[in-house]
């Protein structure tokens, strides 16, 4: 079982690293640093660390650690939240001794020396949380704190379909604990004058077409006059899901040298579309990178055929 072989090898190191994904989210951070804090909890004398690019919208959750490359020497290395080792944020990760996958995405790439995916499972803080109970673990106030605020950024409030109800089951205990949730979710959703901005313009300049497909272009010009970060964009991916008759939907946001898509939908398949496109995620919900504006186009057309077939 794979969540007795992950324990197992939590309790036989004595340095322990955790990643997660480039670009990350709230899932991201709070299975990475609520993994980290049941470990510290659990087993105070073990050094454990998490790295990984920061993300400054995400900085009231936690904060990176600085890593000399010394410390992956005959460490274990737990990935969270990363379907494919190209998105790993910190490349080191491949430096240590044993390598754990800990995912809830479709496992297109088996990297790592024991893998846990689960692709039923709403986020991977949900399964942070299971790995917990099965250890036995005691949970802190702060482990709770990452891991609902974890799942409740992976299920959108918990309104997506991959919330099941084991994971208001879980959530249910991770209240208990003591953590401010009005914060969280004040944090988690606060909007900036900049954001709101960005989101009158995309209302403004959205295109819908004849299958429910609407999709907007946020480049760089616009970006500026908006001073908003192609980061900081990930605000804004629901707003054009929110138009009545949208089945599926892409932001395409242009960056130094490629460009973002963000990827959503309300029932089509489109995690397959994202792969061809250096990509993957969710079957509902994924990203990809095109090389230029001109495959824009080639990428609607291929999207709504998708959305025509549904």
């Amino acid at each position: 079982m794979s969540k007795t072989e992950i324990v197992k090898k939590i309790e036989a190191f004595k340095k322990i690293v955790i990643h997660r994904h480039v670009r990350p989210d709230p899932d991201a951070y709070g299975s990475q640093n609520g993994l980290k804090e049941l470990i510290i909890h659990n087993y105070p004398e073990k050094a454990v660390f998490v790295v990984g690019e920061e993300d400054p919208y995400l900085d009231f959750m936690a904060k990176m650690d600085d890593v000399p490359d010394e410390v992956f020497e005959d460490a274990l290395v737990i990935v969270c939240d990363t379907a494919n080792q190209a998105r790993v944020s910190d490349q080191r990760y491949a430096n240590g001794h044993t390598i754990i996958k800990i995912d809830h995405h479709p496992n297109h790439d088996a990297f790592g020396d024991v893998q846990w995916v689960d692709t039923s499972a709403s986020s991977t803080s949900e399964l942070v949380y299971e790995l917990s109970k099965s250890a036995n673990w005691k949970c802190s106030d702060k482990a709770a704190s990452l891991l609902y605020g974890g799942i409740v950024g992976d299920t959108g409030r918990f309104l997506f379909p991959s919330t099941t109800d084991k994971t208001f089951h879980y959530a249910a205990e991770l209240v208990t604990y003591k953590f401010d949730r009005t914060y969280l979710y004040e944090e988690m959703y606060k909007t900036s004058l900049n954001i709101a901005r960005l989101k009158g313009h995309i209302l403004q300049n959205v295109h819908v077409s004849k299958s429910g497909v609407s999709h907007v272009i946020l480049s760089k010009d616009i970006l500026e006059k908006y001073q908003v970060t192609s980061m900081e964009t990930s605000a804004v991916v629901g707003v054009l899901g929110d138009i009545e008759g949208v089945v599926a939907w892409a932001i395409f946001v242009e960056e130094d040298d490629s460009i973002r898509v963000r990827l959503r939908s309300k029932g089509p398949i489109i995690n397959e579309l994202a792969a061809e496109y250096n990509g993957g995620g969710h079957p509902l919900a994924s990203g990809a990178t095109l090389e230029n504006l001109a495959e824009v186009d080639t990428f609607i057309a291929k999207l709504d055929k998708i959305c025509e077939a549904y």
